[in-house]
C-alpha cells in the first residue's frame, strides 16, 4: 500500500498537464497500467490489470489521442520532476545526459510513420532489416542510494517517416537536437551530452555550443584534425592561417611513449588497467579545438574519444562514455517490462502501406488528411512519454523504496538479491501484487483507489472480490 500511496504522490505532480481532472484520472490508469502489467498486449493489457469494465477501453483509447493531455506541457513536468525525484550525476557543476536512437518493429500497415529500417548489430538474432518505427530518446544519468547508475528516461519521439512538406531537409541529427535542448533548457545549467559516434557531427555540436552544452562521443578511426597554425615572425598580408599541420588520428596510435597508464574508471570494472593519451586539435566540422583521447583496453580494444570540453579530464571522458550503456539497459527495459513503444493505434482512414515503403510523403494529400496523420503521431508521442514516466517512476521506488519493494515480491528468482536495489520487473510484480490490498483498504479514502473502484468489474476484479 505504501508503494502506490508514494506513487499516486509523484503522478500528482503530473496534473497540470490535463485540462479537466478527468483527464487526469484517465491518465493515472493509463500509468497505472504501464506500471502493473503482466503482458504487452496494447491497452487492453490495462483494462486487465486494473480490473476495468469493458466500457474503459474506448475510454483509455481516447485518452491518448485528446488534446486534453498536452504532451509538451506532460513532458515538461516530468523532467522538472525527475530532477527533485532523483540524484543527477554531475562532472564538473553539469548534468549529464545520454541520447541514442531507437528502432520499435511494428507491423500495421495503417499506422503512420512505420517504414523499412536497417537495424545494425552484432547479434545474429536480430534480422537486418525491420519495419517499424525509428525514435530518438534523451535519458538522465543519476546515482542511486547505493552508488548505482541509471538511465532516466526524460523524452523520446519518432524522427523518420513522414514528410510533410518538401521544404524540410532536417536530419536525424537535427531532430536529436530539437528534442534534447528543450530537454536541457528545463533542466537548467550546462549539460554534458554522451552519444556514439553517429552524432558526432557539426550539426549537433554547434548548437549545443551556442546554449553552453558539451558533447562527449566516439569519433571513427578514420578522423583527420589539425594542430594550430604558428604564428610566423614577421606578420604578412592577408588573414592569418589558422589551421596547421594535417593529423591522421589513427596514425598516432603508433607513439607508445605518449601513452599513460591507469587503472580503468569505466563503470563496474575492477582490477583493470587502460593505456591512454590525449592531445587538443582542431577539427575542421567545428572550426575549433577539441579534446581528444586515445584509449587501449585490454578487452574491448582501441577507442577513440572526442569531447568538446577542454577543461574535461580524460579520464573522466573515458568514464563518461562507459556510461552510454545504461540508455541501452534502459531501452531493453522499456521494451520488454514497461512496454513504452507496444502501441498498436491503426488510423482508419490511412492508405495501406507497402512492405517496401520507406518515408510517407503527405505534401499532396488533404489537409484534412494530414491533420488526422498529426493526431495520430501525437498519439504516439503520448504513449512514449507515458511509457518513459511509468519507467521513471518504478525507478524511483526502486532506489527510495527497496525494502518495500522486496516486501511486495511475492515471486522467486533465482538472482534474488534484497540488498540490492530491485530491477523495474521486480517494481512492477510488486505494484501488482499489492493492487489489491491498496484497493481494499483505500478505496473509500483514496482518490485513485476510489476511481478504479468506479470503473471496475466486479467479477474480474480481485481487490473488489476480496471486499466483497
Amino acid at each position: 500500500m505504501k508503494l502506490w500511496i508514494e506513487w499516486f504522490r509523484c503522478v500528482s505532480e503530473l496534473r497540470p498537464a490535463c485540462a479537466r481532472k478527468a483527464t487526469f484520472l484517465w491518465m493515472c490508469l493509463v500509468l497505472v497500467g504501464l506500471s502493473a502489467r503482466s503482458d504487452l498486449a496494447g491497452v487492453t493489457s490495462f483494462v486487465r490489470t486494473a480490473g476495468l469494465e469493458a466500457a474503459a477501453y474506448r475510454k483509455l483509447l481516447h485518452l491518448f489521442h485528446t488534446p486534453s493531455l498536452a504532451l509538451d506541457r506532460l513532458t515538461t513536468l516530468w523532467i522538472r520532476l525527475a530532477c527533485r525525484l532523483f540524484v543527477p550525476r554531475e562532472v564538473g557543476g553539469r548534468f549529464v545526459c545520454i541520447a541514442d536512437g531507437l528502432k520499435a518493429p511494428k507491423e500495421g500497415r495503417k499506422m503512420p510513420a512505420v517504414k523499412k529500417l536497417f537495424q545494425e548489430s552484432s547479434n545474429n538474432s536480430k534480422a537486418p532489416f525491420i519495419f517499424g518505427h525509428s525514435c530518438q530518446a534523451v535519458a538522465l544519468l543519476v546515482v542511486g542510494p547505493l552508488g548505482r547508475l541509471l538511465a532516466v528516461p526524460l523524452a523520446s519521439r519518432i524522427h523518420e517517416g513522414l514528410v510533410f512538406t518538401n521544404r524540410d531537409k532536417r536530419s536525424l541529427l537535427d531532430k536529436l537536437v530539437e528534442l534534447f535542448l528543450p530537454v536541457a533548457r528545463t533542466i537548467g545549467g550546462s549539460v554534458v551530452l554522451v552519444a556514439d559516434a553517429y552524432y558526432a557531427s557539426q550539426k549537433v555540436i554547434r548548437p549545443l555550443l551556442v546554449e553552453g552544452h558539451h558533447l562527449v562521443t566516439r569519433v571513427r578511426s578514420n578522423t583527420v584534425a589539425y594542430r594550430k597554425a604558428r604564428r610566423p615572425r614577421c606578420p604578412r598580408r592577408g588573414r592569418p592561417r589558422v589551421y596547421g599541420a594535417k593529423l591522421r588520428l589513427r596514425d598516432l596510435w603508433n607513439q607508445e611513449d605518449r601513452f599513460l597508464v591507469a587503472r580503468s574508471p569505466v563503470y563496474g570494472e575492477t582490477g583493470v588497467e587502460i593505456q591512454y593519451r590525449t592531445e587538443d586539435l582542431l577539427w575542421r566540422p567545428v572550426g575549433r579545438l577539441v579534446r581528444f583521447v586515445w584509449v587501449r583496453h585490454p578487452v574491448r580494444g582501441r577507442l577513440l574519444l572526442m569531447t568538446t570540453d577542454l577543461a574535461l579530464d580524460p579520464l573522466e571522458v573515458i568514464a563518461l562514455y562507459g556510461y552510454r550503456f545504461k540508455i541501452e539497459v534502459a531501452f531493453k527495459q522499456a521494451l520488454h517490462t514497461v512496454g513504452a513503444y507496444a502501441y498498436h493505434f491503426w488510423m482508419m482512414a490511412m492508405k495501406p502501406l507497402r512492405r517496401r515503403s520507406g518515408n510517407q510523403h503527405l505534401h499532396r494529400d488533404s489537409d484534412e488528411y494530414r491533420r488526422l496523420v498529426r493526431r495520430k503521431m501525437d498519439a504516439y508521442h503520448r504513449a512514449i512519454q507515458l511509457g518513459c514516466i511509468a519507467q521513471g517512476l518504478l525507478q524511483h521506488l526502486s532506489c527510495q523504496h527497496r525494502k518495500d519493494v522486496w516486501g511486495h515480491f511475492r515471486s522467486w528468482m533465482r538472482t534474488m538479491n534484497p540488498a540490492a536495489p530491485p530491477s523495474e520487473a521486480v517494481v512492477a510484480e510488486a505494484l501488482r501484487s499489492s493492487l489489491p490490498e491498496f484497493l481494499l483498504h483505500a478505496r473509500g479514502a483514496h482518490e485513485l483507489a476510489k476511481f478504479i473502484s468506479a470503473n471496475a468489474d466486479p467479477d474480474r476484479h480481485v481487490g473488489l472480490q476480496s471486499a466483497a
